[in-house]
């Protein structure tokens, strides 16, 4: 990449560098609220920790979500208390039962729900998983089982704080590319998504989806990019159907599942990702599995979470989004990668570091998993960090209370050195030219910039100029102009 010195501090005076929020381009016309986070724990292992360790383990690192595969005692009472709110599952082979009889569905919730609520905050039952591929055909028992055990939650007065809903697998769908043209596969149609899409509706409840763009990369990498794969694609694809521009495969697939539900007319049932993850290892045909780049997708999937906007068809609804998954399981059948989806190992050390919660993403105290660290830009003055945009970009500004060398210093190493992208997004041949709230310096920066400058602050200035470093909300192309930096400019 060719890169531009910034070598002269007065310039930075003159110069109002806006870049592209280069860390996620996701240009939304408006963005939601930040989504959720939470972490699928299942635990077909032999060398877990007790799961009274788990939760000490899961509050430490500020995770209030977690979905469970079954209803097991021990864990669900060593939620208790915890503040952390709790996804529980019916396995697959109680489906038919479910189904057959109400009675089966009373007992069932009165001994694996009822004792545990309140303390524990269970918030959804998952009925099966994945029904749809479940090679003991379970599908016919799934609305029914779905109804049994809502209408067993209303009898014992839970039917308003717990919700119902099934995860499904993308395989669901007969077309998923382009994501306008997403349909289920006809077979499914009129027996089971139509009666459970009716059910959600009716019941305030949302689609459970699995989604991992692992593996459509892994079996098409001639045709997907990996940076398409990993939220670092710049250029993005345009859905030929619809025009919208999508910078990520995770978003496409989401939006795949709307167009489907659109088609059938439930344009209203909201969406939860139960499972999306990346493998840390895998074999050899398993392309694209490996630490760095779990780091890559898990890492900014959350960023792309937590910082707000939905997908470009719905772009007004927050992501909350499962990650799997809390531990490598090292009983999992398959290929080596089904082992090797956890964020820990089973003593608790982290297979890579990533932010997943809010604050992280504000503190920046993150470490990929080439041990250099990653700042990342927190809020100025206590706002809102996630960007709120209704035209053109959003990108971080320096609140002015850093030194200006050191600010110089760090810019030079991150358009030079650090190879970040520090041309303008318009061209014209007079800056905007101000001054930050307080004095000093105003200059903004693109997310991915603003994360190497504020290492590099670390490095020159210590960690106090790094809390210097705040978001601004600034729309571009109002009374702020961009000049030149350079011999290069780009047109938005």
């Amino acid at each position: 990449m060719e890169t531009q010195s910034m070598a002269t501090p007065n310039f930075l005076r003159s110069v109002f560098l806006a870049i592209i929020f280069s860390l996620y381009y996701f240009p939304i016309a408006s963005l939601s609220d930040p989504g959720l986070i939470g972490i699928n724990y299942g635990r077909v292992a032999n060398d877990l920790p007790q799961p009274s360790q788990v939760v000490q383990l899961l509050k430490s690192q500020g995770v209030t979500r977690v979905k469970l595969y079954d209803t097991d005692q021990t864990a669900l009472s060593a939620f208790s208390g915890s503040g952390i709110s709790v996804t529980v599952a019916l396995p697959n082979e109680l489906l038919s039962s479910s189904a057959a009889d109400q009675s089966f569905t009373d007992t069932w919730v009165k001994s694996n729900i009822v004792p545990y609520t309140p303390a524990t905050q269970i918030e959804a039952v998952a009925v099966g998983n994945e029904v749809f591929v479940d090679p003991k055909n379970t599908t016919q028992f799934l609305v029914a089982a779905m109804k049994n055990v809502y209408s067993s939650l209303v009898k014992f007065n839970l039917d308003k704080t717990i919700k119902i809903s099934s995860p499904i697998a993308l395989s669901a769908l007969a077309v998923s590319y382009p994501s306008s043209a997403g349909s289920f596969k006809p077979e499914l149609i009129e027996p089971v998504i139509k009666p459970m899409l009716s059910f959600l509706k009716q019941t305030g409840s949302y689609l459970m989806v699995n989604a991992y763009p692992f593996f459509a990369y892994t079996g098409n990498t001639a045709e997907i990019s990996l940076d398409y794969a990993l939220f670092r694609d710049k250029q993005g694809v345009v859905d030929s159907g619809n025009g919208l521009r999508y910078y990520s495969l995770f978003d496409a697939q989401i939006d795949a599942v709307f167009a489907a539900m659109n088609a059938l007319q439930y344009d209203d049932v909201k969406m939860v990702i139960t499972e999306t993850g990346w493998p840390s290892k895998g074999d050899e045909n398993e392309a694209g599995s490996s630490a760095a780049n779990a780091a890559a997708y898990n890492g900014n999937l959350v960023r792309r979470v937590l910082t707000g906007g939905g997908s470009p068809l719905r772009p007004n609804e927050p992501l909350n989004v499962f990650l799997f998954a809390l531990f490598n399981e090292n009983q999992k059948t398959g290929p080596t990668s089904e082992r090797n989806y956890g964020l820990f190992y089973p003593n608790e050390e982290k297979v890579y570091n990533i932010p997943l919660t809010l604050e992280d993403l504000n503190t920046g105290e993150s470490t990929p998993v080439n041990g250099t660290r990653m700042q990342v830009p927190a809020p100025a003055n206590g706002g809102d960090f996630s960007p709120s945009v209704t035209s053109g970009r959003t990108w971080c500004v320096a609140n002015g209370k850093v030194a200006e060398e050191k600010l110089q210093e760090a810019l030079d190493y991150a358009c030079g050195e650090g190879g970040a992208d520090c041309r303008p997004i318009q061209g014209g041949s007079k800056p905007w030219e101000g001054e930050a709230e307080g004095g000093g310096v105003e200059i903004c920066l693109s997310a991915m910039t603003c994360s190497m400058v504020l290492g590099r602050l670390g490095q020159v200035g210590g960690r106090r100029d790094k809390r210097k470093i705040g978001w601004s909300k600034a729309m571009f192309g109002e009374r702020r102009k961009v000049g030149k930096l350079g011999e290069r400019e780009r047109e938005v």
